[in-house]
């Protein structure tokens, strides 16, 4: 089995198959490959806040979504030991966005992540970075 075809089983197959928050989301994997992910879903109307726009915590969950299935692509369970986020463009309903997920730095114990996420048109509306620790346990 390849390293992007081991890091697609465990995504797929054991990460998001028992991911019942993302797929409520309606989070679609475009792309899984070691240490990278891509990821697509929809503002829907139940993911605003008062002011008629998406939840901050939305757009956060998804980035965090992307960094979790990056970060544990590599065959090590992995879990988040901090995250920050900068929202830049408000989203609405049926705004359709992407996530991308790349590895920044990468040690026995603590990975790096910065995830953009943009709208279809390539603007992008958050940037999140992500630090995981990186267990001994394997999927």
């Amino acid at each position: 089995m390849t390293k992007k075809e081991k890091a697609n089983q465990i995504v797929h197959h054991q990460m998001y198959a028992n991911d019942a928050f993302s797929q409520w989301l309606g989070i679609k994997i475009l792309e899984v490959d070691e240490g990278y992910s891509k990821l697509k879903m929809s503002i829907r109307k139940e993911m605003t806040n008062g002011m008629g726009a998406a939840h901050g915590g939305i757009t956060y969950s998804f980035a965090d979504s992307a960094f979790a299935f990056a970060s544990n692509s590599h065959g090590l369970k992995s879990v988040s030991v901090e995250t920050s986020i900068s929202h830049t463009v408000a989203l609405e309903p049926g705004d359709v966005i992407f996530a991308e997920a790349k590895l920044q730095h990468l040690s026995r114990k603590i990975g790096v992540y910065q995830v953009t996420v943009s709208k279809s048109d390539d603007q992008v509306v958050a940037l999140f970075k992500g630090t995981v620790y990186r267990t001994s346990k394997e999927w």
